[in-house]
């Protein structure tokens, strides 16, 4: 048994990253420390401990120590671990995305660009990353319409000129209309548009529109000015200030009651080319400055594109060292600046009001559909859990539940359910199912509150009409609860209607709370129909595919891997099946024979 006294008295005054666990070894927390002996005994000390740590000390049952050379090693282990174990109790940074670069081959002929979130070492020219995937696109689409660069992904000499041209959208290189040196010097402006040299662009337009008008080429003249008046305009449109500064990502942290928002500024060359954000929750009591240091580790450390400043309003803990890495990572400086005055400050505490807007609108929003839910239903109280369920099968066979769960006007995903129908079979009684499901859940969270359902719904919507409420009704009945139950009535094209009490009165809602019920009906008819997949497919590949002489259990995976479900294999032709290794042609016969007998 783990001493946990005795364990303390063991730790060594080294540098090192400490993992805490609970009783069922899961870990709930990684941190580093300069000294690993006083930080872990700290924990559990009587000192001025926020709520969360209070709570994840509570739920230690043993803990663990990995020792280090440095501070910089201990640092880099935590992030890794961090990010591979995701523990409840860190500041948890859930962002795997990676951003969009604009792409051109300058080696290439006759270049085109393109959007890719891979950064290669292949010659080419990248410019971003862009946070707003929407942003980059646009620029992409602008460059493509006004300079009328090539739109074809593979460039190949045809024997006429595509609709692109003939539209003005292009100016067919593909036939040879435009000499080489004629489109590098298109592309060679492009570059500079993208490199923000708009100013350099403008005055070499200006030029060749002078000499248009002068030779009478007005057409020429006026394809130029629009050219100029575009350019303008999208620069105009990212500019963010006069800084002169290069490559910055500026940091704004706002919280609440209940979460926190870090708001993020990406301003390359003087000029915003996008913002995201993150929420946290249970962080309502932390230090800022802990909070930021948290985000900057797990964000920065790992990257291959690194800004040259990341501007913050708190000075964190971590400054000095968190700058001698990521310059080494760089191989250039990286700072992390704290601005007192100016245009620096001006542009952090823009992020922070945007952060604290966010923050605000996210909430009114989530408050305005609980306000007008509980008009709408009649509800005593705001209904702050909200479940939904839906019923799927195909002939009778298979038949399958999903239950779906909002929380305070946001729809959980890890809080969703599946339920396999054990006492209806081979029927298509959709309402007894609904019963069943219903009677079962609810037993849950009456013989457990604190078990995997938690605590019972204020309201239960079901994918139905009358018939689905009166059974859902009559489980409640059974059971003794008097939970609202409301139905979501779908039109002929299978799209949401509108909502139905018992009495079969349709509700009036407003569009964003028909927005909101419609996505929650499409998540708990994903979560059934998915379900309901999943059985068919595992069912059709032990009794179908088993059938079949030859395809063994590497055939299958080889066969589910290139098409996804056993349905899609059926629908597939014989050359398609003979890409799979080792699947000859009398073999892909006998497959779709037997799949579709």
């Amino acid at each position: 048994m783990f001493d946990i006294e005795k364990e303390l008295k063991k730790l060594p005054n080294k540098p090192g990253v400490y993992i805490m666990h609970d009783k069922t070894d899961k870990i709930i927390y990684v941190g580093k420390a300069i000294n690993l002996k006083r930080r872990v005994t700290s924990y559990f000390r009587k000192t001025n401990k926020t709520q969360r740590i209070q709570n994840m000390v509570s739920l230690i049952d043993h803990f663990e120590y990995i020792v280090v050379e440095n501070e910089a090693e201990a640092l880099i282990l935590e992030c890794n671990l961090i990010k591979k174990n995701m523990p409840k109790f860190n500041v948890l940074l859930k962002d795997d995305k990676t951003y969009p670069y604009i792409k051109i081959n300058v080696k290439a002929d006759y270049p085109g660009i393109t959007l890719t979130r891979r950064m290669l070492n292949d010659g080419a020219k990248y410019f971003g990353p862009y946070a707003n995937s929407g942003s980059a696109k646009e620029m992409v689409d602008f460059i493509k319409e006004k300079f009328k660069i090539r739109q074809c992904k593979s460039f190949k000499y045809k024997d006429r000129p595509c609709l692109n041209y003939h539209i003005k959208r292009c100016m067919a290189p593909c036939m040879g209309y435009i000499s080489k040196e004629d489109y590098k010097k298109i592309i060679d402006e492009i570059i500079d548009l993208l490199d923000g040299k708009t100013d350099k662009i403008i005055k070499e337009l200006k030029k060749e529109m002078e000499v248009a008008s002068k030779n009478m080429n007005y057409e020429q003249a006026a394809y130029i000015r629009d050219k100029i008046t575009a350019i303008e305009n999208i620069s105009e449109k990212q500019k963010v200030s006069n800084m002169g500064e290069n490559d910055i990502d500026v940091i704004g942290l706002a919280r609440n009651d209940f979460e926190v928002c870090i708001e993020m500024f990406f301003v390359r060359k003087s000029k915003m080319i996008g913002r995201e954000h993150y929420f946290f929750k249970g962080l309502q009591d932390e230090d800022k400055a802990e909070i930021l240091s948290s985000f900057i580790k797990q964000f920065y450390i790992g990257k291959e594109e690194l800004p040259n400043k990341i501007m913050i309003k708190e000075e964190i803990e971590d400054k000095e060292l968190l700058e001698t890495l990521l310059t080494q990572a760089a191989e250039r400086k990286v700072e992390i600046k704290t601005p007192q005055k100016g245009e620096k400050l001006r542009l952090v505490e823009m992020a922070e009001n945007n952060a604290y807007i966010t923050l605000t609108n996210k909430e009114k929003d989530k408050y305005n559909v609980l306000t007008e839910l509980k008009e709408v239903l009649n509800l005593d109280i705001y209904p702050r859990k909200i479940e939904c369920y839906d019923i799927s099968n195909i002939s009778g066979n298979f038949i399958v539940a999903g239950m779906c769960v909002m929380e305070n006007g946001v729809i959980k995903k890890n809080l969703s359910r599946r339920f396999k129908i054990k006492t209806v079979e081979y029927s298509q009684d959709d309402p007894k199912c609904m019963n069943e499901v219903i009677t079962r859940r609810l037993k849950h969270s009456i013989e457990n509150e604190n078990g995997g359902f938690g605590r019972l719904p204020d309201v239960i919507l079901v994918d139905g009409g009358i018939t689905q409420i009166r059974a859902a009704k009559q489980a409640m009945i059974d059971l003794n609860l008097n939970i609202p139950i409301f139905g979501m009535v779908k039109n002929d094209k299978h799209q949401t209607r509108a909502l139905m009490d018992e009495n079969r009165k349709e509700l009036e809602i407003s569009e964003t709370l028909f927005n909101t019920i419609t996505m929650f009906q499409d998540a708990v008819h994903d979560t059934a129909i998915g379900y309901h997949r999943k059985l068919r497919d595992e069912s059709m590949i032990k009794s179908k595919l088993d059938e079949i002489p030859g395809v063994g259990t590497a055939k299958k995976a080889l066969l589910l891997k290139k098409f996804g479900t056993v349905q899609k294999i059926s629908e597939a032709k014989v050359e398609d099946l003979m890409e799979v290794k080792g699947i000859y042609k009398g073999l892909a016969e006998k497959i779709l024979q037997v799949l579709n007998s």
